[in-house]
């Protein structure tokens, strides 16, 4: 798949509450398919994860990719990265090329090495309807509160140029 408009992407690493919540607050993202990745073995374990239809040129790679890394632990090898894996699922080897060099690009930028990986969306499936668009569901609920309005509060913070109109007028 080539970067034009319309590219879908692949994004792992937290929840997919979270991950749902963080990519349907930026401009440039035109939808937010959460659910269940799995890539190539030995990789073929299914991962909690999100696949974003973007906008290359309203919102470079560059910073789709840095904002992913942000919003999750991306320097972690915690227990739980079976479930959480941290990665950026491609479709084609031209996109993973171009996706592995922005990451070591950003590697100067972090404290520690990123365990973010390059894999290949091999399969997806949805999330049960009911677990869909959860924090706009309820952004009320203990857990949106705890894990996502950090997030969300990151964002306005550090990438309110590239947030849509009315997640800026939320924070207001």
């Amino acid at each position: 798949m080539t970067l034009e408009a319309g590219v879908k992407i692949g994004l792992g690493g937290g929840c997919h509450w979270c991950t749902e919540a963080v990519f349907q607050a930026i401009a440039g993202i035109s939808n937010v398919d959460q659910g269940f990745i799995r890539s190539d073995p030995p990789e073929d374990a299914w991962s909690e994860a999100v696949v974003v239809t973007f906008d290359p040129v309203a919102l470079p790679l560059e910073v789709l990719i840095e904002i992913h890394l942000r919003t999750h632990s991306s320097m972690s090898r915690h227990k739980m990265r079976g479930k959480y894996r941290s990665a950026v699922y491609v479709y084609d080897a031209g996109t993973g090329v171009k996706v592995g060099r922005i990451l070591r690009g950003l590697q100067h930028e972090f404290d520690e090495p990123l365990v973010t990986s390059v894999m290949t969306l091999a399969q997806f499936k949805p999330s049960d309807e009911q677990f869909r668009n959860y924090y706009a569901k309820g952004p009320e609920r203990p857990f949106c509160k705890t894990y996502i309005d950090p997030k969300l509060a990151l964002l306005r913070k550090q990438y309110s140029a590239v947030l849509k109109p009315e997640r800026l007028e939320a924070a207001e």
